[in-house]
């Protein structure tokens, strides 16, 4: 005691001193115990450790980007050890898939430093796609190597609940995805017990086809000769010849009448069922299974592994009004399989329905209308922007998409001949306009003031003022006499090309060489309709380069490339007075016997850049094409009840034949019925005189209730035989 007594006033002297000293020389010692490298790091070095609460922001962001390679480089060397980067990477995506994570949203709460670990608690929210929010609040630990702050990896890091090996257990239930219904509440597309049908006429003995052949053919709604063809076309020896899909009732109902059929050939199974074999099918879509490469992503929203989604049209846009509310249990199970506790809870909601703007019977015959040939017709209601049908041809069977179909075997064979089945040429097929342009070039003569109502050319078989360039007119290629002299709206009902040739380069020479192309962009051409609900092609409207180019878009060719909608948009709003309005084929989104989601309403979207006295000037011009006895359409709408406005449209095309159109609109002044715009292209068919316009007559016909007349390449009705030319022109 006595020698300890002495060492503690030396030290308590010792102090004394210390605390005595001036801040300049307290600085002194301190800069000089940082220049001796074997003492321990002083207070001041600490300044210089890295933010840890960065590094857990860092981690979490890699976690937001699903970057689990470089979450894992985070983890200290000890967390590495135990648990491989495999582990760790099956860990987060079982936790994401059974939360349904889509984002994370962080807060740090408070930080605790040492020399060399550190610990932050936070609080963490997880936003999810078939639950609430989730939020927890955790402790993350943190061990300095290498002057870099790593993180001490656990499960509870996720959740909690998950320490110990823990892990979340997902049970989702699906309700029935919606159904797709015509205006009237007839339905296209529904889910149900379905039968795919065939024939296998090696089976049948002695030649009877005709009992198989007449089921088949009522059944599934194919003509007779259909299936007689599909004998022909595969092999009367065939083991088995796809023919088509039936409600599973329907067959049920018939089974007195096709029990014992020789031939027949049947397969039950449960899906999602397009009646008729596709009813306007570019427009409602159809589904498919979820892919092994995407299936990830889609449990991450909800979808289960035998879930089909939305791959085009409607079944695409509307997936989240038709895949309806997932039922959810969410469970926290031990390793030992025992469930510990549930974590949330939710019951199906019924899916919502779409119901079209289409009439099922109008649009079958509109499909049928175009039968046979490539290209497209949409009708609009004029005064509205409501797609009443929209038929791309040749079209597909969406059935053929679900693999337990017994036919999806032919579905190989029908996208692979070449015609393009999947595209819908009405939205996406990309077209020069042809003589149908001419109306647009018409508007942009007016309205340069540049030509009048009055303005004359002489309209002869040939165009020579452009140098080294000779433009013919269709009347040479018909042999019959030139137009003579025309004045500017007689120019469109004669469709009379050196005319229109003549004010492209008047008005690119003249102080307007752009007036065209932004008169065509004003009428909607060059960008999307914005119709949203199928996908769409913008389209080109360039601006001419040269004389040529001019010349060129004066008769709506060159490089100019248009879709059948976008045509039959400014063809309606020519009709209503001038205004553009969104093309919608979705008219209500609801739930059986609720209120609608979403209601259909007309949507303006401009006006056309056209005065009124020169929009009426072009509207008696497209009735002259019709009405008068010179217009190139006149003999085509003989005897029908309905005032016509339109314009006839043959559009050369490098690759071929050229493409017939025909654009118009009604005008009855019967509130009753509304009026309706309509385009027809052919591709590759010859004169849209010979071709689009008894097309285009057909439609209006089928619209208004009058008989139909044989089209004149027709035996009969929806029957064909070779075209027979005519002398009208384009």
């Amino acid at each position: 005691m006595k020698r300890i007594i002495p060492f503690l006033l030396l030290l308590l002297l010792l102090s004394s001193c210390v605390s005595k000293a001036t801040p300049e020389a307290a600085g002194t010692a301190t800069t000089t115990l940082t220049q001796a490298s074997e003492l321990p790091t002083p207070l001041v070095e600490t300044t210089q450790v890295p933010d840890v609460s960065a590094a857990l922001s860092t981690f979490l962001e890699f976690w937001r980007q699903n970057d689990h390679a470089k979450m894992y480089e985070m983890l200290t060397r000890v967390s590495k050890d135990a648990v491989t980067y495999e582990a760790f990477d099956k860990q987060l995506l079982d936790f994401s898939v059974s939360l349904t994570m889509q984002d994370i949203e962080y807060t740090v709460l408070s930080t605790l430093i040492k020399p060399t670990t550190a610990q932050i608690s936070y609080r963490v929210s997880y936003k999810t796609t078939l639950m609430d929010t989730m939020t927890r609040e955790m402790t993350a630990n943190f061990s300095m190597e290498d002057n870099i702050w790593r993180l001490q990896w656990d499960e509870g890091l996720m959740m909690p609940e998950l320490r110990g090996g823990n892990k979340l257990l997902l049970n989702v239930s699906s309700p029935a995805r919606g159904n797709i219904y015509d205006i009237n509440g007839e339905a296209l597309v529904t889910e149900t017990q379905v039968v795919s049908l065939g024939i296998a006429p090696i089976s049948i003995e002695n030649g009877n086809y005709a009992a198989t052949v007449s089921a088949l053919s009522v059944l599934t709604g194919k003509k007779q000769k259909e299936i007689y063809d599909l004998l022909e076309k595969y092999g009367y020896d065939s083991g088995y010849i796809p023919i088509g899909e039936a409600l599973a009732q329907e067959v049920d109902d018939k089974n007195y009448q096709v029990n014992g059929l020789e031939g027949f050939v049947q397969n039950r199974y449960a899906s999602r069922y397009y009646y008729d074999g596709g009813i306007a099918p570019h427009a409602t879509g159809y589904v498919k299974p979820i892919y092994a490469e995407e299936l990830l992503a889609f449990q991450r929203l909800g979808y289960r592994a035998d879930d089909r989604v939305g791959a085009s049209g409607l079944e695409k846009w509307g997936e989240s009004y038709l895949f309806g509310k997932r039922g959810v249990e969410l469970f926290v199970v031990a390793p030992s399989g025992e469930i510990i506790s549930k974590l949330y809870q939710q019951n199906a909601q019924a899916a919502e329905s779409i119901y079209t703007t289409f009439d099922t019977t109008f649009q079958q015959r509109v499909e049928r209308a175009i039968q046979g040939m490539t290209g497209a017709i949409v009708v609009l209601e004029r005064d509205t922007g409501r797609v009443l049908a929209m038929a791309s041809s040749p079209t597909f069977n969406p059935n053929l998409f679900d693999p337990n179909n017994g036919n999806n075997l032919d579905l190989k064979t029908v996208l692979s001949d070449g015609n393009q089945r999947l595209l819908n040429r009405a939205t996406q097929g990309g077209y020069p306009l042809g003589s149908v342009f001419k109306i647009i070039t018409m508007a942009a003569a007016l309205e340069s003031e540049r030509f009048t109502i009055d303005t004359t050319y002489d309209c002869q078989y040939e165009y020579t003022e452009l140098a080294g360039y000779v433009g013919v007119d269709w009347t040479k290629a018909k042999e019959i006499p030139p137009s003579g002299v025309l004045t500017l709206p007689e120019g469109l009902m004669r469709s009379c090309n050196p005319w229109f040739y003549h004010i492209g380069l008047d008005l690119y020479r003249n102080g307007f060489p752009e007036l065209i192309t932004d008169i065509a962009k004003g009428f909607g051409l060059g960008q999307a309709t914005g119709i949203g609900q199928v996908p769409e092609d913008e389209g080109a409207m360039p601006y001419p380069q040269n004389d040529g180019d001019a010349v060129q878009q004066g008769i709506g060719q060159g490089m100019m490339l248009v879709t059948p909608l976008q045509v039959a948009r400014f063809t309606a709003a020519i009709g209503n007075g001038g205004t553009l309005y969104r093309p919608q084929i979705v008219e209500k989104i609801s739930k059986i016997g609720e209120e609608p989601v979403y209601k259909f309403t007309p949507e303006v979207q401009g006006k056309l850049p056209v005065t009124d006295e020169n929009l009426k000037i072009i509207q008696d011009a497209m009735r002259s094409v019709v009405a008068d006895t010179r217009g190139t359409a006149h003999s085509r709408f003989l005897n029908i009840a309905v005032p016509i406005y339109g314009k006839t449209g043959t559009a050369q095309n490098p690759f071929g034949n050229a493409h017939a159109w025909f654009a118009g609109y009604t005008d009855t002044k019967n509130s009753s019925v509304p009026n309706i715009a309509v385009v027809v292209i052919a591709e590759n068919s010859g004169e849209g005189s010979e071709i689009a316009a008894p097309i285009f007559r057909r439609v209006i016909a089928q619209y208004y209730g009058f008989d139909v007349q044989l089209y004149p390449w027709e035996a009969s009705y929806l029957i064909t035989k070779t075209p027979t030319p005519t002398e009208e022109g384009q």
